[in-house]
């Protein structure tokens, strides 16, 4: 019975010992988890808008006609370009499960497709699973700018080249602290820009639809359109991306806040179990003894 008894006191210490550990990384994870959802959601409304300017312009330029841009242009689809955004690290829930789960289904084995990777894991994924790796890249858990800014120039550097006929961007979009979507959102070429985002309001579930900037005066352009808006799509596709990157960052910090939480509420309980098992074995020991004791003095 002492043997048993040892036995749970040692799993006793083993799981508080990590349910410490996990309550910290819950910590870390919280505090992270904070700064990277403000991140995404304070970066929301200038996407939009920069999407609304270039929209706008657009539209002006399609009336014209004077304008035209290599992202802009579609061509038929040989190969697609697919930017894959998933964690350096793990523990955190079913977040890259799901998005690898969802990756298979949209885009199948065999499809005609080349893939860069933002996050080890999503490398690992890539490399396991014998697709075809371009190239991988990893940020920090502050995203700068500065950061993305190589990424989006090697992925337009690859487009222009026409190793690649599109960009599409798979990653975990942020909606609260439980959920987390899995999407594909196609952005380059930039063609047909305010129905897709129109159709992205309607998937991230936005009550208002997008809309143009209101303004019914007519556009011109000095010296020419093209050299004034020469740098308005790539501007529009770095910041996508990186808006991308921040929606994933909040997602994998937020999820693994989550799971650090049940894995520290699992071991409080298991520990809570462990005593109660502790001292009924504890009990009946005692009880053995006196009644050994008892018979003893009988005899």
């Amino acid at each position: 019975m002492a043997k048993g008894l040892r036995e749970i006191r040692n799993r006793i210490r083993s799981v508080t010992n990590t349910g410490q550990i996990t309550r910290a990384m819950q910590l870390v994870a919280s505090s992270k988890m904070r700064r990277a959802q403000d991140a995404a959601t304070s970066g929301r409304p200038y996407a939009v808008l920069l999407s609304r300017i270039l929209a706008t312009a657009l539209r002006g330029l399609d009336l014209s006609g004077d304008f035209s841009h290599p992202l802009m242009q579609d061509r038929p689809v040989k190969t697609r370009g697919i930017v894959v955004i998933a964690t350096d690290k793990g523990l955190c829930g079913g977040l890259n499960s799901n998005l690898f789960r969802f990756l298979n289904k949209n885009v199948p084995a065999g499809t005609p497709a080349k893939f860069f990777t933002v996050g080890k894991k999503a490398t690992q994924f890539v490399a396991r699973s014998k697709r075809d790796l371009v190239a991988d890249f990893t940020v920090s858990d502050r995203v700068n700018f500065s950061e993305v800014r190589p990424i989006g120039e090697f992925l337009i550097k690859e487009y222009l080249a026409g190793t690649i006929d599109t960009i599409e961007i798979v990653l975990s979009q942020f909606k609260n602290t439980i959920v987390q979507v899995p999407t594909m959102t196609p952005l380059v070429p930039l063609g047909n820009l305010e129905e897709r985002m129109q159709a992205q309001f309607a998937a991230q579930g936005k009550k208002e639809e997008f809309k143009l900037l209101e303004d019914d005066r007519e556009m011109s352009f000095a010296p020419d359109a093209g050299t004034i808006l020469e740098g308005l799509p790539a501007l529009f596709f770095k910041q996508s991306l990186y808006q991308a990157i921040l929606e994933a960052k909040a997602s994998e910090q937020s999820a693994r806040m989550v799971a650090m939480k049940a894995a520290t509420d699992n071991a409080k309980n298991l520990v809570d179990s462990l005593s109660l098992e502790y001292n009924k074995a504890r009990q009946a020991a005692i009880t053995n003894e006196i009644n050994e004791l008892a018979a003893s003095n009988a005899g």
